[in-house]
């Protein structure tokens, strides 16, 4: 759906560990290469909504498709 407004909160949310480099990776699934990283996973987390707001307000600005989030309520 182009240029429509999302509601931001509703995205999906990974957070794995990655013991090799001992960070936290947010990622957000559904919108290609939205990640973040962080020492903790909150810090993951916080970082990664920021990513997703430049995606989302990027993907706006270049006319690009903005995917549905992808979610289950419970």
């Amino acid at each position: 759906m182009k240029n429509s407004s999302h509601k931001n909160n509703a995205y999906s949310v990974l957070i794995k560990y990655d013991p090799v480099d001992m960070i936290y990776v947010a990622s957000i699934p559904e919108l290609q290469g939205c990640m973040a990283h962080g020492d903790s996973q909150k810090k993951a987390f916080d970082s990664v909504l920021a990513v997703r707001d430049m995606w989302l307000d990027t993907a706006r600005e270049e006319g690009i498709e903005i995917p549905e989030p992808d979610y289950v309520r419970l």
